[in-house]
């Protein structure tokens, strides 16, 4: 897409790819070996900012996502990629720009495990997950912003003003922890959000003569909302019908679960 020339990261997928293998190694094998003889670091606070402004960010996105398209014309079906320097398809790059941005900012979830000593939840899913994201966006990004590939990341958004709701009022402290009974439900939430995904992009296989920029793209979200559903549902599993995660008012200790 040429209108994102000059754009940071957006020259070669290099940049992005050399970043997120520095994230696999750092939480993987070099964090932990560096705190392995410290002591976890106390990072209430900036924990606590670092989430309400994911929150702040994801609302925003969220706003952004349906007023360049999905509020104001979208159709839910066949919506192709609009490649104009139309005052709407402009803000759609943006947003779709800032959106695999923030995908960045989130890496500091698992930087938080490893500083503070968490890394029974550094998972295969977790580290996947925010992985994969910054990844596959980079090439939506610079090939298709904008459409009915966009549809997850406004889902995503909706989902993470929740989760990192969650997240920020746990990081308060125990007096909080009263208010966290609802955390069966975000996991929930999560795995009807991937329901959404799966059915939404599926329908590019039922419409006739859908003329979407780049299909290839539809199979990768498709394969995405899929595999995330059952990873996620195992998870949802391991953690509450075999009771191997307790609510978070019996334990203690802050922590995040996905």
């Amino acid at each position: 897409d040429p209108r994102l020339e000059g754009w940071p990261l957006m020259s070669s997928p290099f940049p992005t790819t050399f970043i997120i293998g520095t994230y696999i190694y750092f939480v993987t094998s070099l964090g932990p070996k560096l705190m392995e003889n410290k002591k976890p670091f106390e990072l209430r606070q900036i924990m606590a900012f670092y989430n309400f402004s994911v929150v702040a960010l994801s609302l925003y996105l969220t706003y952004e996502f349906l007023m360049s398209g999905w509020a104001t014309g979208y159709s839910f079906r066949c919506d192709i990629v609009d490649y104009s320097r139309s005052p709407t398809a402009l803000r759609m790059v943006r947003t779709c720009w800032l959106y695999f941005f923030s995908k960045f900012i989130e890496l500091l979830d698992t930087i938080f495990f490893v500083l503070r000593k968490k890394n029974n939840q550094v998972t295969f899913l977790h580290v996947f997950h925010h992985s994969i994201m910054p990844w596959t966006w980079w090439f939506g990004v610079k090939f298709a912003p904008g459409g009915l590939g966009t549809f997850h990341a406004l889902l995503n958004c909706i989902v993470h003003v929740i989760m990192y709701t969650y997240y920020g009022i746990c990081s308060l402290g125990p007096a909080y922890y009263k208010y966290l009974w609802w955390k069966k439900y975000m996991t929930t939430i999560q795995l009807v959000q991937f329901i959404m995904i799966t059915v939404h992009i599926g329908q590019i296989y039922i419409m006739d003569d859908c003329p979407y920029q780049y299909p290839i793209f539809m199979f990768i979200i498709w394969l995405y909302g899929s595999m995330f559903f059952v990873l996620f549902l195992h998870f949802w599993y391991h953690a509450y019908t075999k009771g191997q995660r307790l609510p978070k008012m019996k334990r203690n200790g802050t922590s995040k679960d996905q």
